[in-house]
């Protein structure tokens, strides 16, 4: 949920930069971002499109275009990340793109994030409580309740507000960091006032912006799971492996960053001080990359989930957005037609 805000190398990491391995772990990422840049922005793109003027809103097309425009904002912002990683963390934009770049990372990866997380309540409330759902679930309150993940990605994105501009060394190499200089009195006091809101900025973006996020979407995703194997509304477990896939891609692409991001928290001082645990410097830029990369999974998920995969690709990708989309339809009520498929049941389908 962060990029790499750096401080200037010293002598003994720019040796390390020249070491083959870590070349190796530098260019990698600039490959995948290069890649999440260009199918996040299309993919993304294609389903704003989609889903803010082709289709009828629904809670479903509001949810997704939120966070479709949640995941193109960060995208689009990718290729000055990319210039400043290929620049060894150097930052050649100046102060104002500084601050405004990385306040849009913050917001949308945070964004996303809470969003999935309440698309997964969501989807739980549908199965569990159809009539419930059927009876409150309207367009009108998820305007309402969607504004919730924004005004928390802004509350946490507050230290990028406060705290971070443009540095420059005495050899006149500008990098976009964390500046704590007038936030004390004495070397001694900055010092701590940067360690202290570095830690706790380090823990409430693992606690806060991944662990409980996860928690609600795996929580959610085996709720769904459990109710679909006790009413057996299924013959396939083909949908069971869609869940699967869904936690497992959000788990895979975050939780190597987020580990890197707790530990450079613990060992915040002893990385400062004393220029140790410098692996997990060396992995900052490998593990946030494939973080980054989750940002142009969804549009992909949202094509191929829910239907045979030969399907989808005999028909055109707007038509095939706009069917998977739709697929996520409001509950019926539990006096429809029995020719009407179960609300659980038309959810796991569309899971």
């Amino acid at each position: 949920m962060d990029t790499n805000f750096s401080t200037p190398l010293n002598g003994s990491e720019e040796e390390l930069h020249d070491s083959a391995g870590h070349t190796a772990l530098q260019v990698l990422p600039l490959v995948v971002l290069g890649i999440t840049f260009v199918l996040g922005v299309l993919g993304n793109g294609l389903v704003i499109w989609v889903a803010g003027f082709r289709m009828t809103r629904t809670v479903t097309t509001v949810s997704y275009l939120n966070l479709a425009l949640a995941d193109f904002s960060f995208t689009a912002t990718l290729p000055f990340l990319i210039v400043s990683m290929a620049m060894r963390e150097k930052w050649p934009f100046g102060w104002f793109l500084c601050k405004l770049v990385h306040i849009v990372v913050d917001v949308n990866l945070f964004g996303s994030v809470f969003l999935i997380a309440l698309i997964a309540l969501d989807r739980c409330v549908c199965v569990l409580h159809p009539v419930w759902a059927q009876n409150h679930r309207t367009v009108g309150l998820a305007k309402k309740v969607i504004l919730g993940p924004w005004i928390l990605a802004l509350l946490l994105t507050l230290p990028v507000f406060i705290f971070l501009t443009t540095v420059t060394t005495a050899n006149g190499d500008t990098y976009c960091t964390f500046n704590f200089a007038s936030w004390g009195n004495t070397k001694e006091e900055k010092l701590k006032v940067a360690v202290t809101m570095l830690t706790m900025r380090g823990v409430i973006r693992f606690l806060v912006g991944f662990s409980t996020p996860m928690s609600i979407v795996a929580v959610c995703y085996g709720l769904i799971a459990a109710k679909i194997h006790k009413k057996g509304m299924i013959k396939s477990s083909r949908p069971l492996r869609v869940l699967t896939a869904v936690v497992a891609s959000f788990f895979v692409c975050w939780f190597p960053f987020q580990l890197v991001a707790l530990l450079s928290t613990v060992w915040l001082k002893e990385m400062l001080f004393l220029g140790q645990y410098k692996i997990l410097d060396a992995l900052v830029n490998p593990t946030s990359s494939l973080a980054f990369f989750n940002s142009c999974l969804n549009p992909m998920l949202y094509v191929f989930v829910g239907q045979d995969f030969r399907q989808r690709l005999v028909h055109s990708l707007p038509a095939s957005l706009e069917r998977a989309l739709t697929e996520d339809s409001a509950p019926t009520s539990d006096t429809a037609a029995s020719s009407t498929p179960p609300p659980a049941e038309a959810e796991s389908q569309a899971l």
